[in-house]
Formats: C-alpha cells, structure tokens, sequence
C-alpha cells in the first residue's frame, strides 16, 4: 500500500472518529510531532502534553483539513499553536518588556548548523520560557513580530527583546557549553 494511501486512509477513518485510525495517526506522527513539541517545552513531560494537546484538536478539528493540501504542515501548525497554547496557559510569567535594540548580529548561526539536534535542545532548553517561544516561532517557524504578538498576546517590542534576549543567552550558551566563540571575539 502506498505511503499516501495509507495516510489518506488513516486521515479518512480520523474523519469518521475510529479509535484505531486515531492511534495509527498518532503512531505514524509521533516523532515527528515530539521534535516539534520538544522545542517549545521546558520537559519531555511538557512535550508530551503539548504534543496530546495538540493531537487532540487534530482529531477534533480534522474536518479543516483540506486533503488536496499536504499534511504535514497542516499538523505543524496545530501542534505549533498546541504549544502556545500551552505556553500561555503554563508559562506565561512575565507579559511585558522593554524594548532594547539588537547589540549584535546574527552570525552565531554557522555554529548552530553545526549542531545536532539533540544539542539544539539542550540549548534551547535553558532558554527562560519567553525567549524560548519567541525564538522558536520567529527563527524556525518564521513568523514576523506581529504575528508574535499576536499569537502570546504581548508588545511588539517585547517580541523583539526576547528575541535580541533568546539571541544573546544562546551565544553565551554555545560559547560556555561547547566552546564555540561568535567570530568578532575569535578574531578580535
């Protein structure tokens, strides 16, 4: 059976409420759907949550689904919003910031594409829970600052703060924990 069949066939049962259809749709996405979550979450446990969260409006929302769509990205932006969700219900602590301009550019990003995942979360992980959502949603998810501060119910400013702050805690993070130095410090 094809990959696409299969999928199509799970998706069709999901549509008629099978538990069955449910669970392999689960099964099939789950790591796909943790390595999502993982990125948003303080714990593996915070994961999880977020990521039956969000299965659980994949199944209840399954009709909005458009099947000429693919659906990979259609399940990244439930368990993505599962994860905001998530973070305003649980980590939200503080709502407002002031604005500082970036101090520095961006050019860390060579070191982390020499980074394995599992090193990526570690990193982001130490992140404090504001930085952490603000650097997912605008460096892997690609959402500009309004579309930010829209989805956390925050400033714009405070959007940009975290970031430049998310930025400047990952560099220091990367230069202490596997000595990686941003190249104006390496080179002086």
């Amino acid at each position: 059976m094809r990959k696409d069949h299969k999928l199509q066939k799970m998706i069709a049962g999901c549509r008629k409420g099978k538990e069955t259809s449910q669970m392999a749709l689960y099964g099939h996405f789950y790591g796909y759907g943790m390595s999502i979550c993982l990125r948003y979450a303080r714990s593996r446990e915070s994961a999880l949550e977020m990521l039956n969260d969000g299965f659980l409006k994949v199944f209840l929302k399954i009709d909005q689904y458009d099947s000429e769509m693919s659906f990979k990205p259609w399940l990244r932006r439930v368990l993505v919003n599962a994860a905001i969700d998530h973070y305003r219900k649980y980590e939200l602590v503080e709502r407002e910031e002031t604005w500082l301009p970036e101090q520095h550019p961006a050019t860390y990003n060579e070191a982390l594409d020499q980074l394995e995942f599992e090193d990526m979360l570690t990193i982001i992980h130490q992140l404090p829970a504001g930085y952490r959502v603000v650097f997912n949603l605008y460096v892997i998810e690609g959402l500009s600052h309004a579309e930010i501060a829209e989805k956390l119910g925050i400033n714009i400013g405070t959007s940009k703060s975290n970031l430049s702050k998310a930025r400047k805690k990952i560099k220091e993070l990367l230069s202490h924990s596997f000595g990686v130095l941003h190249k104006t410090e390496q080179y002086g």
